[in-house]
């Protein structure tokens, strides 16, 4: 049994477990290693989950850009660039203000199904 099957075996969101599932299987399918590391990232403890504010989508992503949070994306700062972020969950203010900003707020795995080979996405921790 591989090391991240062991990390799911603890999980117990179903729906959590299907996604991880579904990273795994998206990445072995496209050669999409950026699959396979954001299904890491989410085996492991909830505690260890990132937790971005839109000041540092603002700060390091540029105009245009899909990021993917392998967490949260919390309302903290401003944003201004029309960014599409993927992620676990959003706060309503995070949503408000990406939305406002022109970008747009998705699932991962809505980026996944869209982008399979997971080209041009930047994951932000």
């Amino acid at each position: 049994m591989s090391k991240i099957r062991k990390m799911v075996k603890r999980k117990s969101n179903p729906n959590l477990v299907r996604l991880i599932d579904e990273l795994l299987k998206a990445s072995a399918m496209n050669d999409a290693p950026i699959w396979k590391d954001i299904a890491e990232r989410l085996a492991k403890p909830k505690r260890l989950y990132a937790e971005v504010n839109v000041a540092k989508i603002q700060r390091y992503a540029n105009e245009g850009e899909t990021v993917v949070v392998p967490g949260k994306v919390l309302g903290g700062g401003r944003i201004s660039k029309a960014v599409t972020v993927a992620a676990l969950s959003f706060s309503e203010t995070a949503k408000r203000k990406i939305t406002e900003a022109g970008g747009k707020c998705i699932t991962i795995k809505e980026l996944v199904e869209s982008n399979p080979s997971g080209s041009g996405v930047r994951i932000m921790a």
